[in-house]
């Protein structure tokens, strides 16, 4: 389900994490400060969206409840992971501004009217890619084009060869020679 940030309600985000607080027990207990925090500060909370793979935003959470398999707890904030959760909860205090992605993992979440009423889907990640890295991946996509395009010149050229077909074969071998040039 895609929601838009915008039509989910405060009331709504309170209501899941009321539910969460009262039917399940955080692998890590610190969460539970940081759950409430949120339940209490509207001006946070307006900026957290409860989504999927939280390791994929410049800063996401993942918070489990004891009877899942995932990791108890995991901060990601550009570029730092970690799973201290007291060091989360003083950075979001810190950064209520902030745009937070969180994901909960707890063992009705599929079923659970709660989480579907705030899951908002991923959208798509951006990656970020230095400039050397752009490059090489620029001119391997480039080499692999040309090797293409080569690939079918001789293809084709031999093909009007076996048609003895010498006007194909003089323009194909001249536009050939061309694109060597180009390079």
């Amino acid at each position: 389900m895609t929601t838009n940030e915008n039509t989910i309600s405060i009331h709504a985000k309170k209501e899941l994490i009321r539910h969460v607080l009262q039917n399940h027990r955080m692998k890590v207990t610190q969460c539970v400060w940081i759950l409430s925090y949120l339940l209490n500060n509207e001006n946070t909370l307006k900026n957290v969206s409860f989504t999927e793979k939280a390791e994929t935003y410049p800063r996401g959470m993942l918070i489990s409840t004891i009877g899942t398999m995932s990791l108890p707890f995991r901060y990601y904030n550009t570029g730092i992971r970690t799973a201290d959760a007291e060091y989360a909860f003083h950075d979001i205090r810190i950064d209520s501004n902030e745009k937070i992605y969180i994901e909960l993992d707890y063992l009705d979440k599929q079923t659970c009217p709660y989480y579907a009423a705030v899951f908002e889907s991923s959208p798509v990640t951006e990656i970020v890619v230095d400039k050397e890295s752009k490059k090489i991946a620029d001119r391997l996509i480039f080499e692999m084009e040309s090797r293409l395009v080569k690939a079918e010149y001789d293809r084709l050229i031999n093909a009007a060869l076996d048609t003895g077909d010498n006007g194909a074969f003089m323009y194909l071998t001249t536009e050939f020679k061309k694109m060597g040039e180009e390079v």
